[in-house]
This record gives structure tokens, C-alpha cells and sequence, in this order.
């Protein structure tokens, strides 16, 4: 149905528009009760080899909602009901943003990509925090958190710190973003010396709480090897928990959609399709030359179950989808969960 009657009446629309009313909509019917036991009887597929345990956390299956998609923490209780096994917030500033001037968000349906320069659009930490003091389902919640725009690099870890405070007692694990190309000169936190010394803050401020949370970072796809290895090296020493590999890419190359198009549109990040490929190479490397030393989260381009196996095959402990339920459908879950306990069972014989 998805295909065939949403998603046309939904690609009519200014793709944030039509994530506006995707949202409106599902708080409104998924809270319904009928509705509510038909989605979750619709979407529910559980089965033993999809159960793991990562950085100290069980988890359901290994199929997570990416970061990006409920960033206020507003439609938790609601996408629970699709099945995933977890659910990433934000990212999440210390203050409310706008975000950039809008249009920023644009779809390449030739490519099944979509291109993005939110900018950390958010109605701040607090007002997530109050919104989690309420949730019902107990489906594990990562809490993505990055720095206000006006903030500048050298205050950074004052506003990654603060984040981690306020959500605390509400999430399972974080994750530092310094990876989107959206917020100025953000991604230079990515360089050796400043990512080391965020993470050890961060790191040591998690400390100070009584049941400190599992902390990850969230890598560019766009890095060079010696970067990577940087990154392999900084995560070992700092001894943080692990890697999300990877968010939006910069580079267009991999798109098929005409250069004019994409020029017109202007900056963002791309995801999707296209990003299937440099994503897993980067998993690959992460796992390859860290020996295993710490568990990574897939994502990028994953619109089935195969992909989602490409992804685990690398070295992936867990993935998350975002991209590909828009031009799949919330079927996809589902779809890739049956997917992988096939696999897993075949891997046994």
C-alpha cells in the first residue's frame, strides 16, 4: 500500500511538508486503539537469533531508526510500533535553532537518495527531555547530541556536555556528533587533537553520573584513511564504546541525477541509495584495522535485507535506517528482520 498510494501522494509534496504531515499523521491514527494492535500485529516479527548484546545493552533485533528522523523525541511510543530495536533522537542542541533557511531538503528519486541541510533543526534538549519523562515503550533510545550553530568549536564541548546532562536518565547510550555537513565547521571537530579532547570530556563528564551510558561516535563517510586511522586509534585511547559509521556524504559523484539538477539544489549532505557502497567500505576499514576493538552501527543506503547483511558481513554489529523507509516504506523493518533471521539460521546449517 505503501508504494502504491502513499508514497505518490506523499512525493507530491515538499519532502518537508510531507515529513510534517507523515508525523501529524501517526500521532494521530497510530494512537487510535484498533489501529494501534492492527500496526504492531502488522509489523511485529520477533525471532532468537535476532537478539544481541552490544556495549552492555540487549537489544530486541539489530534494526534501529537513524538519528534525524524523530529528533524532538515526539513519535517515540509510535515508531516503537514498527518493530525497531532501537531508536536514535536528535541531534539534539543545548538551545532551540531554526535550523537553515528552508528549502533544505530535497529528494533525487532517480538516485532513491535524498540531499539535506537541516542544520540541527531542534526544539532544544529540555524540551526532549520532557517528552521522554513521558514515553511508554520500553524500546532502547540513543541520544544524538551536537552543538548550537552560534556556539564556536573552542565552547563545543560545553554544549555536547550539557546535552549529556540534561538526557541522562532517559537514554541508553549517546552519540557525539561531529559528522553532519550542515552546521559550520563543525566536521573540523573531527580532526586528531580536537576529537580527542571532546571525547575525553565527554567521556569523563558520562563518568561523573552513577550508571554511566555507552558513548559512540558518528563518523563522516568522507574521511581519508589516515583520518580513519586517527579515528581507530582516538576511540582505543579515549575508550569510548563505539563508532556509527556513517552520516551524509559531500561528494556527488556518486550521484546519477543531472549535474544541473543537484548543482540548483546546492549544499547538503547526501543519503540514500548511493551512499550504500562508501558507507560499508568505511565499516569495512573501521573493523578491519581496529582487530574488532570496539562495535560499530551501520548505516547508510540500506533498502533491504541484503544490504543490511553487506553491513554486518563488514563488520557491523548493528544497523539503522532512515533513507531507504522513505522510498521503501515502514515495511522495510520488517522486511530486513525476516531477512536476517534467514540468514542467521542458514549460517548455522
Amino acid at each position: 500500500m505503501y508504494k502504491s498510494i502513499l508514497k505518490p501522494l506523499l512525493f507530491k509534496q515538499n519532502p518537508e511538508d510531507a515529513h510534517h504531515f507523515t508525523f501529524s499523521w501517526i500521532k494521530r491514527t497510530f494512537n487510535l486503539p484498533l489501529i494501534k494492535n492492527i500496526i504492531k500485529g502488522f509489523f511485529d516479527y520477533d525471532h532468537p537469533s535476532l537478539e544481541r548484546e552490544v556495549f552492555g545493552l540487549k537489544f530486541k533485533n539489530p534494526v534501529g531508526l537513524a538519528a534525524g528522523f524523530d529528533k524532538d523525541a515526539k513519535l517515540i511510543d509510535e515508531m516503537s510500533l514498527l518493530g525497531f530495536g532501537f531508536i536514535e533522537i536528535g541531534t539534539l542542541t543545548p538551545k532551540p535553532q531554526d535550523g537553515n533557511p528552508k528549502p533544505r531538503l530535497f529528494r533525487l528519486p532517480e538516485d532513491q537518495a535524498l540531499i539535506n541541510r537541516m542544520g540541527f533543526n531542534n526544539g532544544g534538549v529540555e524540551a526532549a527531555v520532557m517528552r521522554l519523562k513521558s514515553r511508554k515503550s520500553k524500546v532502547l533510545i540513543g541520544g544524538n547530541i551536537g552543538k548550537n550553530k552560534v556556539t564556536p568549536n573552542e565552547n563545543a564541548v560545553d554544549d555536547y556536555i550539557n546535552c549529556l546532562d540534561a538526557l541522562h536518565p532517559y537514554v541508553d547510550y549517546f552519540v557525539v556528533n561531529v559528522s553532519s555537513p550542515n552546521t559550520p565547521n563543525l566536521r573540523e571537530l573531527q580532526e586528531k587533537e580536537p576529537l580527542k579532547n571532546l571525547l575525553a570530556a565527554v567521556k569523563k563528564a558520562n563518568e561523573e553520573h552513577k550508571d554511566p551510558k555507552p558513548i559512540l561516535l558518528k563518523i563522516a563517510p568522507d574521511l581519508t584513511v589516515g583520518q580513519l586511522d586517527d579515528i581507530v586509534e582516538i576511540i582505543i585511547e579515549t575508550k569510548i564504546d563505539g563508532v556509527i559509521a556513517t552520516n551524509t556524504t559531500i561528494d556527488r559523484s556518486v550521484l546519477k541525477t543531472a549535474v544541473e539538477k543537484v548543482t540548483a539544489i546546492g549544499a547538503g549532505g547526501v543519503s540514500g541509495k548511493v551512499l550504500s557502497k562508501k558507507s560499508t567500505e568505511v565499516i569495512k576499514y573501521l573493523h578491519r584495522q581496529s582487530k574488532g576493538a570496539f562495535p560499530i552501527i551501520g548505516v547508510g543506503g540500506i533498502y533491504s535485507a541484503k544490504d543490511a547483511i553487506e553491513k554486518l558481513e563488514a563488520g557491523a554489529s548493528l544497523v539503522q535506517v532512515y533513507s531507504g523507509m522513505i522510498y521503501e516504506g515502514p515495511s522495510l523493518v520488517k522486511e530486513i528482520k525476516k531477512g536476517l533471521a534467514e540468514y542467521y539460521q542458514l549460517q548455522k546449517r
